[in-house]
C-alpha cells in the first residue's frame, strides 16, 4: 500500500512536470486514472527532414511535441488517443534503422528510436496500453486512419494526369489517398471527417468524385475559397485559416524514410519507463 501511494504521488508529479513543460500553449494532462508510462525522444520524419521530438506515453494517450531549450521546454503539443492509433513495425533499411509507423485518423507518420531495444520497448508498451484500454470496454478502436503521403521523390509526374513536374508545376499531396499530384489535379476541396470534421482539405479529382461533398467550399470571411481557380504552388500554400501551430503540422510530412541518415546522436535521450513493476524497458536477452 505504501509503495502504491508513493508511486501515485510520483506519477502525479511527473505528469505535472510534463504538463508544465508545454507552458500555456499545452492542454492539461493531469486526469484521474492517468499514468505516465514512459518518456523519451524519437526522430519523427517531417517535410524538413528528421526532427527530434519529445514523446510521452500515458496509459490512454501518446503526447509529443517539439523540443526547445535543450529539452527543458516543449511546444506544439499533440495528443493521440491510443484507441485511435495503430502501430506498424518496419524492417531496418540501408539508411534507416529502428523505425516504425504510427497511424492515426488525422495523419500517419514515421518515427525512429536510437536502438532496437528502445524501439521494442516503445512498441510493446504502446500496444500493451492500447490493448488494456480496449479490453476495459471504455473505448472503441478507430475505424479510419489517414494514408501516409507518397514521397515527393517517388514520382517525377503527376500520379493522376501524368503531367511532368517543373519549377512552376509544383507537387501537391491529396489528403485522402496521399498521391503526389499537380495543382490542376488537386483544385478540389473536401471535408474528410476522420482528418478534420469541418476543414476543407486538398483532394485529387478522383478522390473528390468518390466523396459526398459539394463542388467547392462555401465563401467565408477570407473571401472565395480556391475551388475552380488556383495558383500552382506547393503544399505550404494550403493552410487557409490555420493557427501557426496547425500550419506547421498541415505542411505535413514527406514520409520518405530513405532520407533518414546521419542522425545527430547527441539529440537522443534514453527511453525512461516508469511502470512500477519494472525499472526499465523490457529487453530480450536471448
Amino acid at each position: 500500500m505504501e509503495n502504491q501511494l508513493m508511486f501515485g504521488q510520483d506519477n502525479q508529479n511527473r505528469i505535472h512536470a510534463v504538463e508544465s513543460s508545454f507552458g500555456r500553449s499545452g492542454k492539461p494532462l493531469l486526469e484521474p486514472g492517468r499514468v505516465l508510462i514512459g518518456e523519451g525522444r524519437l526522430m519523427k520524419m517531417s517535410r524538413r527532414g528528421p526532427q527530434p521530438k519529445a514523446f510521452f506515453l500515458f496509459n490512454d494517450v501518446l503526447v509529443y511535441g517539439s523540443i526547445i531549450l535543450n529539452g527543458r521546454w516543449h511546444k506544439k503539443q499533440k495528443i493521440i488517443p491510443l484507441e485511435d492509433s495503430q502501430i506498424e513495425d518496419l524492417e531496418d533499411g540501408v539508411t534507416m534503422r529502428n523505425q516504425w509507423l504510427i497511424r492515426t485518423p488525422c495523419k500517419s507518420f514515421y518515427v525512429a528510436a536510437s536502438s532496437s531495444e528502445e524501439k521494442r520497448a516503445w512498441i510493446e508498451h504502446i500496444e500493451d496500453c492500447r490493448s488494456s484500454l480496449l479490453r476495459s470496454g471504455s473505448c472503441r478502436p478507430g475505424a479510419h486512419f489517414a494514408n501516409t503521403w507518397i514521397p515527393d521523390r517517388a514520382s517525377a509526374v503527376c500520379m493522376r494526369c501524368s503531367g511532368r513536374f517543373t519549377v512552376t508545376q509544383r507537387r501537391h499531396h491529396c489528403r485522402k489517398c496521399g498521391f503526389v499530384v499537380c495543382g490542376a489535379c488537386s483544385k478540389k476541396r473536401a471535408v474528410i471527417q476522420h482528418i478534420h470534421p469541418t476543414k476543407w482539405l486538398r483532394v485529387c479529382t478522383m478522390c473528390h468524385s468518390s466523396l459526398s461533398a459539394p463542388e467547392a467550399p462555401p465563401e467565408g470571411p477570407r473571401g472565395p475559397q480556391r475551388g475552380s481557380v488556383e495558383k500552382i504552388g506547393s503544399d505550404e500554400d494550403d493552410v487557409d485559416g490555420l493557427s501557426e501551430e496547425e500550419e506547421a503540422e498541415e505542411q505535413m510530412e514527406d514520409h520518405d524514410p530513405s532520407k533518414w541518415s546521419n542522425f545527430q546522436m547527441d539529440t537522443w535521450s534514453t527511453y525512461v519507463y516508469f511502470k512500477p513493476e519494472h525499472t526499465g524497458p523490457r529487453v530480450d536477452t536471448d
